[in-house]
């Protein structure tokens, strides 16, 4: 007998196949039968005619921390997400010593926008070592399934402590953090991940360790995959990281090479183009490199009082460091300051983030001062235009009369959908980029599966039903060597998703208050949502109500080659 029987369904694999009609069978947590005659069962679900679909594979989170507390990774399970990868850009929690705890909080606090006090409140420190932390997940359980990059900045902290974010390493530093990589992907690392992203910063604005890696540094612990045979290298690239260095690393190592963040920037909107011409090249010779694209616009509320965007310039670093102070206003006012900002905001040669073109999506949503409410929704470049100002010039004299605490939206990048969908329609493409976990204060980009499904097939029919779900189910799971993962066939593990493509997408944008210490975050609530399994487990009812089932996820260990 079945455990579960799914019947009048419209089934999508994941594998990119016509949409069909019928039913599923699940035994023991795997997909026992797909369209064929179902037989008897223990539970059976009339799926109504809706869109059933393998689960949403969320290759780009931050859950690291979260889920030592929260074993739903909330929000993702509620929008559709039934495997999460963490340790993205190497910014993890393990290895890491108890004398380095509270700096990693504090560096994750700037870096990744969480609230230090649910950190501090939250974090079961029960490891030290990566193993140690893997069988800590292991032991505590999870909802949905979780596999885990070993991250290159608690690597380097852990060899290096307090130098890790000062200087390069020496020879025998370089080994110790090698051996801790191969000890890791051992563990079950699902790869090795790091960053050389300019505005990926610290406290106080120093880098983040991983940005003080040399090339020797690099290639060497990159290397520990080769010599392991298995394991996939994730870089968010900085602008001096070039793709045709990273075809070396995928040369050397002949293991996959994933490069985030691969956006369409108004300031150089051609860039990730060429970026992506370049990793075609490569893929030409036989390289496995994989471009990380998102499909929303990425957007951030954030204050003047912390503009975290403002910190992609490297003109910003006297406000980093002077920020919280009565010095910080100072320097929002000083001219030089201000032309350095100026300067940089043109420059197609920096690695900035920010530009001009961003002003123009730059909007007031919530002033501290009730007679500049007229300005609610007004983006900074017409209301500096009206004022006959440059607009950097008037966004900091507005912040500094009285607005230090008012909220903006700014859409940083992917604002122009007729070249982000150039961009989802390619085969060298990963669809991710959710942050989840991340900038709890400024974003939740958790729902970024049910939004293209919503927005991308639906609305503006730029994809097929059948290609928006496999880029986020067996693509996702195949690029990582997930094995039987993101798709409906017979012996693949039952991970599904039942949802109404007539209404399926993400809700509007609210705060709420439910992680450790009463700590806030931005939520978007998932619409047309119908149901979520895990390992054939129902976790998410058709109302989008959290079921009593236990933990059914793993902790993703073993990987193909």
């Amino acid at each position: 007998m079945l455990d579960l029987v799914i019947e009048n369904a419209r089934i999508c694999d994941g594998l990119g196949n016509p949409i069909r009609e019928g039913s599923v069978g699940v035994k023991d947590g795997r997909l026992a039968a797909v369209d064929a005659a179902a037989g008897e069962a223990r539970e059976r679900v009339d799926a109504g005619g809706m869109v059933l679909a393998p689960g949403i594979v969320d290759l780009h989170t931050h859950f690291d921390a979260q889920l030592t507390w929260d074993a739903f990774a909330t929000p993702a399970l509620d929008l559709g997400v039934t495997t999460v990868v963490i340790g993205n850009c190497g910014f993890t929690i393990a290895p890491c010593r108890p004398q380095d705890r509270d700096l990693t909080l504090r560096n994750l606090t700037h870096v990744e926008g969480m609230p230090l006090e649910a950190l501090r409140a939250g974090i079961d420190w029960n490891f030290q070592t990566y193993p140690e932390y893997l069988d800590a997940l292991e032991c505590k359980g999870s909802v949905p399934n979780v596999a885990s990059f070993v991250g290159h900045s608690s690597v380097r902290t852990w060899v290096l402590g307090a130098d890790a974010s000062k200087r390069a390493a020496s020879r025998a530093e370089v080994g110790e953090m090698k051996r801790l990589v191969r000890e890791a992907m051992q563990a079950g690392a699902v790869g090795f991940a790091t960053s050389t992203l300019e505005q990926h910063n610290g406290e106080n604005g120093v880098p983040m360790p991983s940005r003080l890696a040399d090339e020797h540094e690099m290639m060497e612990l990159t290397g520990a995959l080769g010599e392991c045979g298995r394991g996939v290298f994730m870089l968010t690239k900085g602008m001096k990281t070039t793709v045709p260095w990273l075809e070396q690393i995928a040369a050397r190592n002949g293991r996959p090479v994933m490069i985030a963040a691969l956006f369409v920037d108004p300031n150089d909107p051609e860039r990730v183009f060429r970026e992506f011409g370049e990793i075609e090249q490569a893929r030409s010779r036989g390289r496995e490199l994989w471009g990380q694209v998102g499909c929303f616009p990425l957007g951030m509320e954030f204050t003047l009082a912390h503009p975290y965007p403002l910190e992609a310039f490297l003109a910003w670093r006297p406000a980093i460091e002077a920020e919280g102070s009565e010095a910080y206003r100072r320097v929002l006012g000083d001219p030089a300051f201000r032309a350095a900002i100026k300067d940089e905001a043109v420059s197609k040669g920096v690695p900035n983030r920010f530009s001009y073109k961003t002003l123009e999506h730059l909007a007031l949503k919530q002033p501290q001062r009730p007679e500049n409410s007229r300005y609610v929704g007004a983006v900074v470049a017409a209301l500096a235009k009206q004022a006959g100002k440059d607009p950097f010039d008037w966004l900091f004299d507005f912040a500094l009369d009285g607005e230090m605490e008012a909220l903006w939206d700014c859409k940083l990048f992917n604002t122009d959908e007729d070249q982000v969908k150039k961009l989802l329609r390619r085969d060298d493409a990963a669809v991710a980029l959710s942050d989840a976990g991340a900038h709890l204060s400024f974003l939740c980009d958790a729902g970024f599966g049910l939004h293209l499904f919503g927005h991308w097939v639906r609305e503006r029919g730029d994809l097929t039903l059948e290609q928006a779900v496999q880029s986020v189910t067996s693509r996702a799971a195949d690029v990582y060597r997930i094995k039987d993962r993101g798709r409906l066939v017979p012996g693949a593990w039952a991970d599904m998703i039942l949802f109404d493509p007539a209404t399926v997408g993400r809700g509007e944008k609210r705060r709420v208050f439910d992680l450790p210490a009463g700590s806030g975050r931005v939520h978007t609530p998932p619409v047309g949502l119908r149901g979520v399994w895990v390992n054939g487990r129902r976790a998410i009812d058709e109302q989008g109500n959290r079921l009593d089932c236990g933990k059914p996820g793993r902790l993703l260990r073993e990987f193909t080659a």
